[in-house]
């Protein structure tokens, strides 16, 4: 695990855990960039990379291999003596692998928080909390079913438009950042346009920048996982801080 520090010399109030389910460090990089940017003073970043499986999660195959990874190494952060209290992991693949396996092994006061979980949570409400149409862009046709599945524990199928899958194949779009981004905007503009809905997501930690550049050009919402899950980590944080005073 590496730590990345704070931006202010101020004693640590908190700790998130960014834990890469993929194999790839630069991955890991890309999502940290990220999750920085969405922190406030106090709150230290934390991350992991999976030492085993697919350096880009693309089939359920890949989510299933993952979960023990992300088992093995929220563990290993619980169980830190120096991981100050209160903290929290992100899960950042967007079938949320290993989410619940780490909430029932993990005390109650480790919250866990999964990229796609959160952003799909965040997507079903507007910013007075009512509840709106959305759908989701990705790049991995081998995820759709979970994906569909995940909308469906999460209670969110009524206002679910669908998946729209980007054209290519997952690891050629990877390897060419810009027609990635393209192909992206081509799926959003087909989950408004085609199939009304009010708020896209993203679905891919590993395409959280191109959520970044692809928001300017819509007119509603287009949600990167990674800060959904940033943003719900600080607010069960500071809940959680409330209750503790």
């Amino acid at each position: 695990m590496s730590a990345l520090p704070d931006s202010q010399d101020k004693p640590l109030a908190a700790q998130i855990l960014l834990l890469n389910p993929n194999t790839s460090q630069q991955t890991t990089a890309l999502m940290a960039r990220q999750a920085l940017a969405c922190l406030p003073a106090g709150v230290r970043l934390q991350t992991a990379t999976a030492a085993r499986g697919a350096a880009m999660i693309t089939d359920e195959a890949g989510l299933a291999i993952a979960e023990q990874e992300v088992l093995r190494l929220g563990r290993e952060f619980a169980d830190a003596d120096d991981s100050p209290r209160p903290c929290a992991i992100i899960v950042a693949a967007f079938g949320n692998p290993g989410l619940d396996l780490l909430r029932a092994a993990l005390p109650a006061q480790v919250q866990t928080f999964g990229i796609g979980e959160a952003a799909m949570l965040q997507a079903a409400r507007d910013a007075e909390g009512l509840p709106r149409r959305f759908g989701i862009a990705t790049t991995t046709p081998g995820l759709e079913a979970s994906i569909a599945a995940s909308v469906s524990a999460l209670g969110l199928t009524p206002w679910f438009t669908g998946t729209r899958i980007a054209e290519g194949q997952p690891l050629a779009l990877a390897a060419d950042p810009a027609l990635q981004c393209e192909r992206l905007a081509a799926a959003v503009a087909a989950c408004v346009d085609g199939d009304g809905a009010q708020a896209v997501v993203i679905g891919g930690g590993p395409l959280a920048e191109a959520a970044l550049w692809l928001a300017p050009r819509f007119a509603v919402p287009v949600l990167s996982p990674v800060v959904a899950a940033v943003q719900a980590a600080l607010k069960g944080l500071q809940l959680q801080t409330l209750e503790q005073v």
